[in-house]
């Protein structure tokens, strides 16, 4: 135990001495004063991909469809506050959507700093994803993209809370809480058999995450390009990182959508193959193992 204080005490010496002081707003927040914990619960989350993908190699899958109905339900109605809450927070700071400080808001600002707090903590939530994946033996799906969004998204929260947990950082999650409520409301209808012949929308819900990445990136460089005090060396960062997403993404989208399949291809491949490649099998596409092959007619 002494040693874990001894380690622990010395990582969050080492990430402060890198990144400087942090913002009090949140000292004692769960989870946000040590950075062990994050990291633990993200090599909890690496080995249990590769630990499970080799326990599951030789038993039969899990169905899961109750799990996974509530499972999304819960993320859909999850994102739906979130969304619903920065943009009164946000409203009530009068945030400058070009560019907005860390402190200028007052109370706003704490305000956004917990409802971004839930936007971290609900990157932990969705290690789930995958480990449906694991346990629905759905191994095609576990693909670079998907774990390292996963992985990468709950450290780098991590940071965004500890140093810059309001102003300029609202924007990214407000547009990706709108898009998780669209993509895991599709996650959750998909379980539903009667419902997947009505769920023609899952190619425009790949472009829409397109787009949130090249508006985050936008949005962020606006920042830069006419500053107001929030840190520069954060806005590169972050605009660095979502260049990979989009990087990653549209090697994704042309591979899937680009490739018009002939009429060969139409009659030997199986209606499967529509479902499993029609919505982001990278990074969005059953996300969560919802959709259960079919037979071709």
């Amino acid at each position: 135990m002494e040693q874990l204080k001894a380690l622990d005490h010395e990582v969050n010496e080492l990430v402060d001495y890198m990144f400087g002081p942090r913002d009090s707003r949140v000292r004692g927040w769960f989870l946000l004063d040590s950075y062990l914990p994050t990291f633990f619960l993200t090599v909890a989350y690496l080995l249990s991909i590769w630990l499970g993908t080799e326990y599951m190699k030789n038993r039969p899958a899990f169905s899961l469809r109750g799990h996974l109905l509530i499972y999304n339900l819960g993320i859909t109605l999850l994102s739906l506050y979130m969304l619903i809450e920065l943009i009164l927070s946000t409203w009530e700071g009068s945030y400058n959507l070009q560019c907005q400080n860390l402190h200028s808001a007052g109370k706003a600002d704490v305000r956004v700093a917990k409802v971004l707090w839930w936007y971290y903590f609900s990157k932990v939530i969705e290690f789930m994803d995958t480990i449906f994946f694991v346990l629905r033996k759905k191994n095609s799906q576990i693909t670079f993209l998907h774990v390292y969004h996963h992985a990468t998204m709950f450290n780098i929260w991590w940071c965004v809370l500890n140093w810059i947990p309001c102003g300029q950082s609202f924007f990214g999650p407000t547009l990706n809480s709108f898009i998780h409520v669209l993509m895991y409301s599709y996650y959750g209808l998909s379980v539903i058999p009667s419902m997947r012949k009505y769920l023609w929308w899952k190619k425009y819900l790949t472009q829409a995450q397109l787009i949130q990445f090249l508006l985050t990136i936008t949005h962020t460089l606006s920042a830069a390009v006419k500053p107001c005090g929030f840190p520069f060396g954060c806005l590169m960062f972050q605009s660095s990182y979502m260049t990979t997403l989009v990087i990653l993404f549209i090697n994704f989208y042309i591979k899937t959508y680009q490739k018009a399949p002939s009429r060969t291809d139409m009659k030997e491949v199986p209606s499967v193959t529509e479902l499993k490649n029609g919505f982001h099998k990278d990074y969005l596409a059953r996300a969560n193992g919802l959709l259960t092959n079919k037979k071709a007619q």
